[in-house]
């Protein structure tokens, strides 16, 4: 029987990680070029609000995935499920489920290093326009959806894994009735 509590922590540590990288997306830094009085332009950047709901995002799926896979043994460990579909269909989620979180983790790792880098004078040394550097819009939602991707694979694994295993536990049935020792 799967563990209630396992999927509730896991579900609620996903859904929060969820909902701080739809925050980050929503929070992302806009700069504008300001001219000081000596003539030389430089960026002024809105609140940095989306770095910390980034990490923080990172931070809540990573730990899901371990409270996940601290319960399923990673799946190679402990002792071995019974052959089957559940078996199988748990093998191809944890797979999924481990590629998901990798782009999950690149994309709010990258948005918040990204978002936090901000440039100064900007027309220094060339008379161009000046440019600012921003985060692409997208960044934080592509892990926000690659967040929703692993929790639900990450949840089908653990249901998949408990049902396994505890089909594993079932002893096999005896064939012919009643067995003879000798005496």
């Amino acid at each position: 029987m799967a563990s209630i509590i396992v999927i509730a922590v896991v579900l609620v540590l996903d859904v929060l990680a969820f909902v701080l990288a739809i925050g980050a997306e929503r929070r992302r830094s806009y700069a504008y070029v300001n001219v000081d009085s000596y003539g030389r332009a430089y960026c002024v950047y809105s609140s940095d609000a989306s770095t910390a709901y980034g990490v923080s995002a990172l931070l809540l799926l990573l730990a899901a995935q371990a409270v996940a896979m601290v319960a399923t043994r990673c799946f190679c460990c402990g002792r071995a499920l019974s052959p089957g579909r559940r078996r199988a269909w748990s093998g191809i989620c944890f797979i999924v489920c481990w590629v998901t979180f990798v782009i999950a983790e690149l994309c709010l790792l990258a948005g918040s290093v990204r978002n936090a880098y901000h440039t100064k004078y900007t027309s220094l040394f060339s008379k161009d326009p000046s440019r600012c550097a921003m985060l692409r819009k997208g960044v934080f939602a592509a892990g926000a959806a690659f967040t929703f991707l692993t929790a639900l694979f990450t949840e089908l694994h653990y249901l998949f894994y408990a049902r396994a295993r505890d089909a594993a536990d079932v002893p096999p049935p005896i064939v012919g009735g009643i067995g003879m020792t000798r005496m």
